[in-house]
């Protein structure tokens, strides 16, 4: 299922490109064909394994799977000539597959439950940091005008989080001393920030790979997640089971 996730997006990309779809429209058709009906029967075999079937239909994956495979049927019913382009656009949701590569990907339950430890430290911080721009912004609109390029609090705004992302698009700079030293302000403090989210993740991380590293006393892998029931490499029962 790796290889077919990561060669249908590969088609995917080969259909953008005008020379590879002109010349190998038909394999590139044909492969997508495969792709769609690989994905459908895996799609339907975990509807009818999962003990909870509405459960899965209705979860995140469940809801991914369907988006792998619902463009290509959906080119079925808009054969008319007028509607190709809106073909084309629902076709490049066949690029939603590359989330199924979560689930194959042990090392995605620690990304997973380092995300959600941190959660609400992120929340605080990017609330912090909105308030921050939006009291900036408005500043800066107060300070420098329509004549700089700051023609609106919302305008204003926008040129924050560019600067205090260390973006630095150029398209509007503040041209009073008052307006520099304010920007010169924010710069320094978005070199401040964008350390926080990095080391808030990565001691979750640390915590979620300390958890995760308990290894199987039959064939030694660790064991995704910590309180799982089987080792998912040989299968075997565990005695921590459920602990």
């Amino acid at each position: 299922m790796l290889w077919l996730i990561l060669l249908s997006i590969v088609s995917v990309f080969a259909e953008s490109v005008a020379t590879i779809r002109k010349d190998y429209a038909t394999f590139i058709a044909a492969s997508e064909w495969f792709f769609t009906i690989c994905f459908t029967i895996e799609y339907l075999l975990r509807i009818y394994s999962h003990p909870k079937r509405f459960s899965y239909i209705f979860s995140f994956y469940g809801i991914i799977d369907l988006f792998a495979i619902i463009p290509g049927y959906l080119s079925l019913l808009i054969p008319k000539f007028q509607y190709l382009l809106v073909i084309r656009a629902l076709r490049l949701l066949r690029v939603f597959r590359i989330l199924k590569l979560t689930r194959y990907l042990k090392e995605g339950d620690v990304l997973k439950a380092a995300l959600r430890a941190s959660m609400y430290k992120i929340t605080v911080f990017i609330a912090t940091v909105l308030t921050l721009v939006t009291i900036v912004g408005t500043l800066m609109y107060v300070i420098e005008g329509e004549k700089s390029g700051f023609s609106s609090i919302p305008m204003s705004i926008y040129w924050a989080v560019v600067t205090i992302t260390t973006v630095g698009y150029g398209d509007i700079s503040p041209s009073t001393p008052l307006g520099q030293l304010l920007a010169g302000v924010l710069m320094i403090i978005g070199y401040g920030i964008i350390a926080v989210p990095t080391g808030i993740v990565s001691a979750e991380m640390m915590r979620a790979s300390k958890a995760a590293l308990e290894p199987c006393k039959y064939c030694g892998s660790a064991i995704y997640p910590s309180n799982a029931r089987f080792c998912s490499n040989c299968g075997k029962e565990h005695d921590n089971a459920g602990e």
